[in-house]
């Protein structure tokens, strides 16, 4: 008898913003909002966002933002397997996830998730001097 696997939200919001919008939606969470800016990953920014990281990537093909999510599972093979008897499609096509280990996936809705081990901005990508480290977002 094979136990089901455990998920659990991950510690990271993506929105996926239109070039033509980045710079303003930007402004908006660094200065409106003044929220604490943890740093860079390439030409991405990201934010702390109560207890979660909330990464502003800007995106050259779309017309609207999208929001991508984080799910964290302990065993990446048994919640993929699991996930895909379920249905759930692998969209790893949607972007590089370079070392990271981890699958896109998306729900019935289409809002894609990161499907990972573990919160994929514990990695150092974004860090605290601004500077810019190596990963996507």
């Amino acid at each position: 008898m094979s136990t089901r696997p455990t998920f659990r939200a991950g510690g990271n919001i993506a929105l996926k913003v239109p070039l033509y919008r980045y710079e303003a939606t930007l402004a908006f969470y660094r200065d409106a909002l003044g929220l604490p800016y943890l740093g860079s990953a390439g030409e991405s920014h990201v934010f702390q966002y109560g207890p979660l990281r909330l990464w502003l990537d800007p995106v050259a093909h779309q017309s609207q933002v999208d929001v991508w999510l984080e799910v964290v599972t302990p065993d990446l093979a048994a919640g993929t397997a699991h996930l895909a008897a379920a249905g759930v499609p692998v969209r790893d096509e949607l972007e590089p996830l370079g070392d990271l280990a981890g699958h896109w996936i998306s729900d019935p809705a289409g809002v894609v998730l990161l499907l990972t081990t573990g919160d994929a901005g514990d990695d150092e990508r974004a860090r605290d001097d601004g500077g810019t480290a190596a990963g996507t977002a």
